[in-house]
């Protein structure tokens, strides 16, 4: 091989390299983003409801037995909205069923097994989110 042969394929090869460590980079940068953006979702949550009853209390310039009243009220609404999601969550789940019931009828076996893991991938995340509520 001539030196402008293996020149080039030093070029070709760094270039390959910088290309792998760069998508390997990524994937591990958006895989940690994404699990940090989902754990801190609840703490947001939870500092958002805090700021605004701060903001409340400040601008209506509560007394602190109306603070704790407001929030106590507060507190009951945001159970009572969970009783409620609780509530009408089963009929959710009717159509998702009777959906995933007509896709499966139209696949072939290796195709269903497939399906089978996709909806057993989605079902857990679906319950992780609902355990972090």
């Amino acid at each position: 091989m001539t030196l402008t042969g293996r020149t080039t394929m030093k070029i070709w090869l760094v270039l390959i390299a910088v290309f792998l460590l760069g998508s390997v980079t990524g994937a591990a940068l958006t895989g940690l983003y994404r699990s940090r953006a989902s754990a801190g979702r609840n703490g947001r949550d939870r500092g958002k409801h805090e700021q605004r009853f701060e903001k409340m209390r400040q601008e209506l310039n509560l007394t602190d037995q109306q603070a704790t009243d407001v929030r106590t009220i507060l507190d009951q609404t945001r159970n009572d909205y969970r009783a409620l999601r609780e509530e009408l969550r089963p009929r959710f789940e009717e159509p998702r069923i009777r959906a995933r019931t007509k896709i499966r009828a139209l696949l072939n076996a290796e195709q269903q097994k497939k399906f089978d893991a996709l909806v057993a991938q989605q079902d857990a995340e679906h319950k992780a989110e609902g355990e972090k509520r």
